[in-house]
């Protein structure tokens, strides 16, 4: 333990991370040592990541790449930038459907857009939040669930600490490598992760499951 830890020393997080993983879990090892370094890359574009997130769903990454572009034409943009929240409410439903959206949609990135103007959510403080309570702040939105919620977590904000055990993937992902003969159930999930001692870092060992599965989420 004392090698282990003079070594993690002059690591950075995303190392540490898997070199604690494999230290505690001998699943996930052979897996950290295949795939290598994580990819993981966060970062502060919150409101974009959150509009993206919704027009994404459900949608292939080309379908969803050709939408996006479209509803940033829609606003007179370049069709890679993002139309402000002010920008977004001067559209209704039916003319952001133009662009591709489904009717919930439209409705959704419109609601996302009035609580951020109002201040119902607000991103200057959101990272002082807990992962819980930023949960409970984005699936007050309509169309973000837990699911939205823990993927901006982890790939937005670089939470490490996130466990998506409702994540299709992960369920995948542990029944195939711990050897179960269903699919785990949350508690399930949360078992196996106590077991390992994945935490702090349930982040990287979702991220590695799903690169183990060659089955990484679709954000």
């Amino acid at each position: 333990m004392i090698e282990f830890l003079r070594y993690n020393r002059g690591m950075n997080i995303y190392e540490k991370a898997a070199a604690h993983l494999q230290a505690h879990d001998p699943v996930l090892a052979p897996i950290i040592e295949r795939t290598g370094p994580t990819t993981m890359r966060p970062h502060r574009n919150y409101y974009q990541e959150l509009v993206d997130s919704i027009i994404s769903q459900q949608l292939s990454v080309k379908a969803a790449a050709t939408i996006e572009r479209r509803f940033s034409e829609l606003f007179g943009l370049d069709g890679t930038a993002m139309p402000s929240p002010e920008q977004i409410l001067t559209k209704g439903v039916d003319e952001l459907r133009t662009a591709g959206l489904s009717r919930g949609k439209a409705m959704y990135v419109r609601d996302l857009a009035q609580r951020v103007l109002d201040g119902r959510l607000r991103f200057d403080n959101i990272d002082n939040l807990s992962n819980d309570d930023i949960i409970a702040e984005l699936t007050a939105v309509k169309g973000i669930g837990q699911w939205t919620a823990h993927m901006f977590l982890m790939f937005c904000m670089g939470r490490l600490d996130v466990l998506p055990v409702g994540d299709l993937g992960i369920r995948n992902g542990v029944r195939k490598f711990y050897g179960l003969d269903h699919l785990p159930t949350p508690d399930g999930i949360i078992a196996i992760a106590e077991k390992y001692h994945w935490h702090p870092y349930e982040s990287v060992a979702a991220w590695y499951i799903w690169h183990g599965l060659d089955n990484k989420p679709a954000l």
